[in-house]
């Protein structure tokens, strides 16, 4: 019981210190160890646990993810370079107009992320364009968060086949699926995250004309008129994003259909537990060679973006390794037992039990890719094995996993939505309220409704 105790202070401290902004670099070793003294007592091996353990588990999801993490940095550092973000932002929003300020920027958000480009980026280059489309119709800019949020973090990063953010390739070496798993359940997860949380902006945004609140008067904010001139066209801003995607999914399908890869046992795997990865880095570096060539003279130093989008992944690599390898610990240990057989003990069906464990996990490590990385390390041989036993394709594992991440792991300590209010100069009092119904609410809302139809056999 005390080893239980241990796990769930540790967990704790965890959300608590991430939040106060130690890195989880730190935390998540010093944690994990705090946690195997607690179960372990005087028979804990610290060193061993650390190096045999969280280390080679955290080195193992670096082999497994490091090149989706730097293709992806490297591809939205060059698209937000060569202008092709705002470009595309720029063409939805002219398109949509002022009356429709909240779903051009919804629309435009997701249409870059949908397409690869991280939210981090999204949320730089489209919030100039939102602060101008707010102030023209009059909405108020605490609302802006809300629609990057919804645009960025819910229906592409989690729901629609084929997105090749990071949430949606994780699952694939667990269950041998691709990017597209599960079409059905994710477009229609899509559809409802969107118009739902569309539909709550648009209210808020009604509600607070009746009450004469518009734009309101921002002395401190900085943003500059975009010089569109100097952006590519709309076509050929948008042709990279189409090569990701429509290669990923002819690849992804028909990798290798009738070439002997018996050659794979030799290094220790099987097409099917790779071919998704593969699919998507072979895509990304064809959409980053596009970029650099048909934008070269946009491209100020081409060399310079493609260093800083390097740089920039080995952040969000090591953070989530991190979170990992502390997993991996904490799975590890004798307490461990008892919470897996009271996760497992939530529900017989697979599917809800994976789904109540990711969110749960995602909330507390505050990180959608961490919290489903841990859950599924920890589990995903046994959810996988509930699922055959009872009949249920793997692809609604995935599925179910992707969106179940996208939950939870947007409260309040989240470092996605601390740094979006930033980019927005906004507090959590102002536009928290409006973050938490688009991206935690309303998705968790959606996951239980897409649950119910999984269970009627809709993949």
């Amino acid at each position: 019981m005390m080893g239980v105790i241990g796990v769930i202070i540790s967990l704790l401290l965890l959300m608590y210190l991430a939040y106060r902004g130690i890195t989880v670099l730190v935390l998540a070793p010093i944690l994990a160890l705090f946690a195997t003294i607690m179960s372990e007592g005087t028979s804990a091996h610290i060193m061993a646990t650390y190096t045999e353990i969280f280390m080679k588990n955290f080195a193992g999801y670096c082999k497994s993810y490091f090149p989706i993490f730097l293709l992806g940095a490297i591809f939205g550092k060059l698209m937000d370079d060569s202008g092709a973000a705002k470009s595309i932002a720029h063409a939805i929003a002219t398109k949509l107009g002022k009356d429709k300020a909240i779903l051009a920027v919804v629309l435009s958000c997701g249409v870059l992320t949908y397409g690869g480009v991280s939210l981090f980026v999204v949320a730089f280059a489209v919030f100039p364009i939102a602060t101008q489309l707010f102030r023209e119709a009059d909405i108020p800019k605490r609302l802006i968060p809300g629609a990057i949020a919804l645009g960025s973090f819910t229906f592409t990063m989690t729901a629609l086949p084929g997105t090749p953010q990071i949430q949606n390739a994780i699952p694939m070496p667990f269950f041998g699926t691709d990017a597209y798993a599960a079409p059905i359940l994710g477009i229609v997860a899509g559809i409802l995250m969107c118009a739902g949380g569309v539909t709550w902006l648009m209210y808020r945004a009604k509600k607070a004309a009746v009450a004469g609140e518009g734009y309101g008067d921002h002395p401190d904010e900085n943003t500059n008129d975009i010089d569109t001139s100097k952006l590519p066209s709309f076509v050929l801003a948008i042709i990279p994003i189409i090569i990701v995607l429509v290669l990923n999914y002819v690849l992804g399908k028909t990798y290798y259909p009738s070439t002997d890869t018996s050659y794979l046992k030799d290094y220790g795997t099987a097409l099917g537990k790779v071919k998704g990865i593969w699919s998507l880095i072979i895509s990304l570096v064809v959409a980053i060679v596009f970029t650099i060539v048909t934008n070269r003279n946009r491209l100020k130093d081409a060399k310079k973006s493609v260093n800083q989008g390097a740089i920039g992944s080995l952040l969000a690599i090591t953070n989530t390794s991190s979170e990992v390898g502390y997993g991996n610990v904490i799975q590890s240990l004798a307490a461990f037992a008892i919470i897996q057989n009271a996760i497992l003990g939530i529900s017989s069906n697979p599917l809800i039990s994976e789904a109540i464990s990711v969110n749960v996990l995602a909330g507390v490590t505050g990180s959608a890719s961490g919290g489903m990385s841990i859950a599924l390390g920890a589990l995903g041989k046994q959810y996988l094995a509930m699922a055959q036993a009872n009949g249920i394709n793997p692809e609604v594992l995935h599925r179910i996993a992707t969106l179940a991440c996208g939950g939870f792991d947007s409260l309040p300590h989240n470092g996605a939505v601390i740094t979006l209010l930033g980019i927005c100069g906004a507090t959590h009092k102002e536009s928290y309220k409006d973050i938490g119904m688009c991206s935690v609410i309303i998705p968790i809302c959606t996951l239980v409704i897409v649950l119910i139809l999984a269970n009627f056999g809709i993949v």
